[in-house]
């Protein structure tokens, strides 16, 4: 895979270079790529790869699996002839091309492909098994995070799920929020223990009939949150709307204050307010979009910064 690095980037130093070349050679030795035979098959790495593609795809080409794989021709022909003398895969002509085969795994590739499955499923089980649960987790998820970040096509099916609050979304939210407003706006601790504040509250005196927290999750990881809290019985304030950097554009913002609209006109509350900062302009957009009216500003220092207060009403 090439990776095109924008004019205006400075190259990565050399010891963030040593620090990933160590960890490719850790984490060859720890799955055993260089041995000779794959999991002591009699398989390379390279054609157990293959027997993997053929064995989980139909209607493979041979050039399906050069360019999927990144294999020269050549190199792929000679595997491919070697497989047919091994009588593991068949061929046949394509009805819409018949100058090209579809490749397929016969009875003795799939019986010869089985047990390698089974020991690679097998051996990285052993390696998760090493560590409790949470860390088994955090684990996966910076291993997804690298091909996230690196491999530009590996985009999730679903770019996100919203979930009801779970143990240690309190915590995340909090954490978040005081650094990411920190790195953006310059906001100092107070504005962290404002969060903290109302989010314990929350929790403290939560009413399932009247209020609610969602959370916005991709590929395992919280990207986004917002809450609905009762005011009195016909006002409802949506408060802390959060996304991460890492999944702005996908339009989580939008949806998480879609959610708490219609969660507030389905209990029967008259008015949704909040109140926001005039810089958060993206924000401001979002609420905007979906119908409120600016009501009131003022200014005022906060989180040691002078800024612009603004009550938001949306009339339900």
């Amino acid at each position: 895979m090439t990776i095109h690095r924008p004019p205006d980037k400075a190259a990565p130093s050399k010891d963030l270079v040593d620090a990933m070349r160590a960890f490719n050679r850790f984490y060859t030795r720890q799955i055993g790529l260089l041995d000779e035979g794959l999991l002591k098959s009699a398989f390379s790495l390279t054609e157990a790869r293959v027997l993997y593609e053929l064995a989980h795809r139909d209607g493979l080409t041979a050039t399906d699996l050069g360019r999927d794989l990144g294999l020269d021709a050549g190199y792929l022909s000679r595997l491919l002839k070697k497989f047919e003398r091994l009588h593991l895969i068949s061929r046949a002509p394509l009805v819409s091309d018949a100058r090209q085969a579809s490749i397929a795994l016969t009875p003795a590739g799939r019986n010869a492909f089985a047990p390698l499955d089974k020991d690679s499923h097998d051996q990285v089980a052993g390696l998760l098994d090493r560590l409790p649960a949470s860390e088994q987790d955090r684990l996966v998820k910076s291993m997804r995070t690298v091909q996230r970040l690196l491999d530009d096509s590996a985009e999730p099916k679903v770019p996100y799920l919203l979930r009801p609050l779970q143990v240690g979304d309190i915590g995340w939210i909090i954490r978040r929020q005081g650094l990411l407003y920190a790195q953006d706006y310059g906001w100092d601790e107070t504005y962290e223990a404002l969060v903290a504040e109302i989010l314990a509250n929350f929790v403290k005196s939560f009413d399932p009939k009247w209020e609610r927290g969602w959370i916005a999750e991709r590929e395992g990881e919280v990207v986004g949150s917002v809450f609905v809290v009762r005011k009195s019985d016909q006002v409802a304030k949506l408060r802390l709307l959060y996304v991460e950097p890492s999944a702005r554009g996908l339009g989580i913002g939008k949806r998480l204050v879609e959610e708490c609209v219609g969660f507030a006109r389905a209990r029967g509350y008259k008015t949704l307010t909040l109140w926001t900062n005039d810089i958060l302009t993206a924000a401001r957009h979002i609420y905007q979009t979906a119908g409120f009216k600016l009501t009131g500003e003022e200014p005022h220092h906060s989180f040691g910064k002078d800024l612009v207060g603004q009550n938001w009403d949306l009339e339900l």
